[in-house]
């Protein structure tokens, strides 16, 4: 009398069979597509705003700002301070204005590339996808 343990081993020695299908892509759902793209953006916004502080952080411990505003003092001249424009709200504030701006453009873009793919499903009869079972 074989163990339930010996005809589990003596299973998973034996090799199944590989079994292919092949799909066909006809169809993207658009606001599948949409909230999907939107989360790709919100990601994507995360980043750019941690980026751009840590790059900030960087210039200003390594006194690139200050050697910047030398230099532009002395090739303009008496002139206007520059340290007081690249300041941390500034920076901060343009980083949340593109990562908004780019939260809208990305989520436009998933919804127009679903719609452009649902229009050309019609003409090109979708993608063909193989799947195997291993």
């Amino acid at each position: 009398m074989s163990s339930v343990a010996e005809k589990l081993a003596k299973k998973s020695t034996t090799r199944t069979s590989t079994k292919q299908v092949r799909l066909k892509l006809v169809y993207i759902d658009f606001w599948s597509a949409v909230k999907l793209s939107f989360l790709v953006a919100v990601a994507l916004a995360i980043v750019t705003i941690v980026v751009f502080f840590l790059v900030y952080t960087v210039l200003e411990q390594t006194n690139i700002f200050d050697q910047v505003n030398g230099l532009y003092k002395d090739v303009a001249g008496v002139g206007q301070d520059l340290t007081a424009i690249f300041n941390l709200g500034r920076v901060m504030g343009f980083a949340v204005v593109v990562a908004i701006l780019n939260l809208i453009v990305v989520t436009a873009l998933g919804a127009l590339c679903a719609a452009l793919y649902n229009l050309s499903v019609k003409i090109t009869g979708g993608l063909l996808v193989g799947f195997t079972n291993n």
